[in-house]
């Protein structure tokens, strides 16, 4: 995921929508002219407007492959990138605002003609007044008299008291509202508005990975908020906000809160700091149209339930044998010959958790990849390899000094009302590889233990237990956990393979460039294809084979009470669900079923070699 986000849900008021005239893209210029004929009749205002724009570009989306055409805030730099224009943005919900408040529909009178005008509030940031907006300047304060403030008389159109409570928002030449219209911006130098921004620390935009560089937005949602929560990956269409005056105005805001009496003072400075941001850094997105994303491989259509996407997936499927065994062939060589690893971790990157049964997560495959050189950039390069693969990775280095002091938990701060991002606060689907290769002798401290639980809690419960200092509260996960280790990992997994290369490179990385250089992009493209697609086909398990399961279980505990647990045949079944839908089965049969065991088989009586070569180490 390129983006992360943070949502503040609007508070509804009715009113209609205005899109800037400096609005070039097509969608905007059609907006804004669908609107002035169909949502401003002169007897009022239209009360299913909002609906009739939501469907409109619903219906425009679909028509000469519109999104592919929209400017992404992910792919354009934001300097590329026109104010108010309509732009799309794929993201990770990071955290959620309280609501806030806007003028839905307000009025303002000309001094000199007395005209009225209606103007509307919805999905921007700063009201429109008679001054025409401009991101070439900003505001500075004129002391004005009580008249020109009657003059400018600003009210909401018709039931006063309904807009009453509209956000504390300014607008480029247009006013401050806080209750009562009090002052008119004006213009003023670039040079000021640079000078009155407090730009000497760089601002925390709170990404959960270390290092990110990704894009950060707030957005703002009007329509069906209560569907989003954290974590969610979403596709977003809406109107851009980087009205440099919002870095004015919040600054402004700050300096005549710290006037007032705490008791009347609800936001703290950090608070509002945080949640303003200057729009260069974080932009502001209005919602227009939301969509959550099954998944974020930019090669599969975003819905694989729709009709129209059926004729991708049996295409694909059509072709998935040919796919598999290139892919094996291609782990194969990355994990240095070992072919029994390459197929379980092809089986460990289609996992995914599909059901949860009381606490229990079902379909996780957490895999320890065991016996891989200590002193070596092998684990380093494999990471290389299944960064490829698939769509959203991390790596995390298990040494000393990251567990005792990255922040793995994200945490509530009350003072800047804000969650604290931490590196466990992932989208679902992230292949997430811990390389324990690098874990040295040394003490852990309290931050470590805690951290050690984290990813213990992860890989069993699949969920992240967040930190709101008076108490935790559940977000569960689904994250694929992959773990590369000398011995037994430290770590609870689901499935233990040992390495057994079968060759060793003079050179690990021109033996890993060169494999990943002989692939071709068309054929690693399929690859990709088929890990995200296969996570999604359905899965069954016939009454006939239920049967024949049950009995090859007995059958087993009869020979040997020792040999086989229900954990065990848990095992044996996930093993074999994966290795179905691997080869594009969504039943299980027969000839899987026995694949699986010879797979299993053949994993234990490796371990059981090393464990006899090394004592008890595994």
């Amino acid at each position: 995921v390129v983006g992360w986000v943070k949502i503040i849900i609007f508070g509804y008021i009715q009113g209609p929508l205005v899109v800037s005239n400096r609005t070039r893209t097509t969608l905007a210029r059609e907006k804004k002219q669908w609107l002035a004929r169909k949502s401003l009749p002169q007897n009022g205002v239209n009360p299913d407007w909002e609906k009739k724009v939501i469907e409109y570009f619903k219906e425009k989306l679909k028509e000469n492959n519109a999104p592919k055409w929209v400017p992404s805030l992910n792919e354009v730099p934001l300097h590329y990138l026109k104010p108010n224009s309509f732009v799309k943005f794929r993201c990770m919900i990071q955290d959620m605002f309280d609501p806030e408040f806007y003028m839905g529909v307000y009025e303002t009178v000309n001094r000199n003609t007395k005209t009225r005008v209606l103007h509307f509030g919805k999905y921007r940031d700063v009201a429109e007044s008679r001054v025409s907006p401009s991101t070439s300047y900003t505001p500075s304060r004129h002391k004005r008299s009580y008249e020109d403030d009657e003059d400018m008389d600003l009210q909401p159109n018709k039931q006063k008291d309904q807009h009453a409570g509209a956000r504390q928002a300014g607008n480029v030449g247009g006013l401050q509202w806080c209750g009562e219209p009090k002052r008119l911006e004006t213009e003023a130098s670039a040079g000021q508005q640079l000078n009155s921004l407090n730009l000497s620390s760089p601002f925390d935009l709170n990404f959960p990975l270390p290092g990110e560089k990704g894009p950060a937005c707030l957005v703002k949602v009007y329509e069906d908020w209560d569907c989003f929560k954290v974590n969610d990956v979403l596709e977003l269409y809406g109107i851009l906000s980087v009205d440099p005056v919002l870095s004015i105005l919040n600054n402004d805001e700050r300096d005549a809160s710290s006037l007032l009496d705490p008791m009347e003072c609800t936001d703290t400075a950090e608070e509002q700091r945080v949640h303003s941001p200057p729009a260069s850094l974080v932009p502001r997105i209005h919602v227009v149209l939301a969509q959550k994303l099954q998944h974020i491989n930019p090669l599969l259509p975003a819905c694989l339930n729709k009709e129209e996407s059926k004729t991708f997936v049996s295409s694909f499927m059509s072709e998935l044998s040919p796919v598999r065994a290139e892919l094996l062939g291609f782990l194969t060589h990355a994990l240095l010959g070992d072919s029994l690893a390459a197929e379980y971790l092809i089986l460990h990157l289609i996992s995914t958790v599909y059901t949860r049964r009381d606490v229990l997560p079902l379909g996780k495959f957490t895999v320890n990849l065991s016996g891989c050189p200590r002193n070596s950039t092998f684990t380093e390069h494999l990471y290389r390899i299944i960064q490829h693969l698939v769509p959203a990775s991390f790596r995390l280095q298990m040494t000393l000094e990251n567990m005792n002091h990255l922040k793995f938990i994200p945490h509530k701060d009350y003072t800047a009302n804000r969650l604290v991002s931490g590196l466990l606060q992932l989208p679902s689907n992230t292949s997430l590889v811990i390389d324990e290769t690098l874990l040295e002798q040394g003490q852990l401290d309290t931050p470590g233990v805690h951290n050690v639980t984290a990813l213990s809690n992860l890989i069993t419960w699949q969920k992240v237990d967040y930190d709101f200092s008076y108490h935790q509260m559940e977000f569960p996960c689904n994250i694929n956990v992959f773990i590369t280790s000398e011995g037994r990992s430290l770590l609870p997994a689901d499935c233990q393979i040992h390495l057994q290369p079968q060759l060793i490179p003079p050179n690990m990385e021109e033996y890993m460039n060169s494999l990943l250089s002989t692939v071709l992009p068309s054929v690693l493209n399929k690859f990709r294809i088929y890990l995200t697609l296969l996570r999604f086909l359905d899965y069954s398990i016939s009454d006939e084979i239920t049967k024949a399961v049950e009995d090859d279980f007995v059958e087993m505990r009869k020979n040997d009470p020792q040999s086989i647990t229900a954990d065990d045949l848990h095992q044996l079944l996930i093993v074999a669900r994966f290795l179905s839908l691997s080869a594009g089965q969504t039943t299980l049969s027969r000839e899987r079923w026995l694949r699986a065991k010879q797979l299993e088989s053949l994993r234990r009586t490796r371990l059981q070699q090393q464990k006899c070569v090394n004592g008890n180490e595994l």
